[in-house]
């Protein structure tokens, strides 16, 4: 670790203070500590070497498994090029949202095509699969702190899980956080450099990164080339809903932290949204009207 102090800058993404750009070996790198969930470092190791050759990951260049709070598990990574996608979006041209969303759908097709025998959190270097074991959606919401009317978020789960129902049953590699802000863009090509930040990844639904990349999304040009892409991967015709549906179980567990961060209260007012218009869109944009 003293290797690495000298030349240590905080990143934001990721853990809270946990993600420093450093030099090593001759080469800018990333350096991400495992303080609030050691394990989770050989995960993340055993997740960039799966991926890497068919997404834009970065290289694992070292890899501690074992520490303590003082002297944590760590994954040192090559720093890949580009800037914040959500930096890029500002001021893109519309030429150049296009050109991203179709990049997105290819990224995500890749994604939902990686497949799993059930759903659940990876567990070790070989990532074995732990199932949830968190019930059903709405057993699931009511173990959350999230200050609302029971019987009327009930309407909007119950949308979700038919809508999930009548979906592609099967289980695939998922990002879980697959937002702007985790992705990388050159600027001078609008050509997608990286997806970063893997701590949340899982086998689950194919809709979920789906639902997470349209989350708060407004502008139906990226979402149009994204959904251009992914129509003609068998995943169903109602992708926004579907993704919207399978995006719940992370935007109720976020909303639930609503005083943490901006992020959390903006997921918390979404649901609110839902809740108080009894549907799963709550109000946002039709996204999948755009072809």
């Amino acid at each position: 670790m003293d290797d690495f102090a000298a030349s240590a800058v905080p990143l934001t993404g990721g853990y809270g203070g946990q993600t420093f750009a450093v030099s090593a070996g001759g080469e800018d790198a990333v350096l991400k500590l495992y303080v609030k969930d050691p394990d989770r470092a050989a995960v993340d190791a055993a997740l960039l070497q799966l991926v890497r050759g068919l997404l834009p990951v970065p290289r694992v260049l070292d890899l501690k498994r074992e520490g303590s709070y003082d002297d944590p598990p760590y994954l040192l990574m090559e720093r890949l090029p580009g800037v914040n996608l959500q930096v890029f979006l500002d001021t893109a041209s519309e030429e150049q949202r296009r050109t991203v969303g179709m990049q997105l759908g290819e990224v995500l097709a890749r994604l939902s095509g990686m497949p799993f025998l059930q759903s659940g959190m990876f567990r070790g270097g070989e990532l074995a699969v732990e199932p949830f074991g968190l019930g059903d959606l709405e057993q699931y919401a009511a173990g959350l702190r999230l200050g609302l009317d029971p019987e009327r978020l009930a309407v909007v789960l119950n949308e979700a899980e038919d809508l999930m129902a009548d979906g592609v049953d099967r289980v695939c590699l998922v990002h879980s956080d697959f937002n702007p802000k985790n992705l990388l863009v050159d600027p001078a090509t609008a050509r997608i450099t990286g997806l970063i930040d893997w701590e949340f990844a899982h086998a689950g639904s194919p809709y979920a990164d789906v639902g997470n990349l349209f989350r708060f999304c407004e502008d139906p040009v990226l979402a149009g080339a994204v959904l251009e892409v992914l129509r003609g991967m068998g995943l169903g015709e109602r992708l926004v809903d579907l993704g919207r549906a399978a995006d719940l179980w992370a935007l109720l567990d976020l909303a639930s932290r609503a005083a943490e961060h901006e992020v959390a209260a903006a997921a918390h007012r979404l649901v609110s949204r839902m809740v108080d218009t009894g549907t799963l869109s709550g109000g946002r944009p039709a996204l999948d009207v755009v072809h």
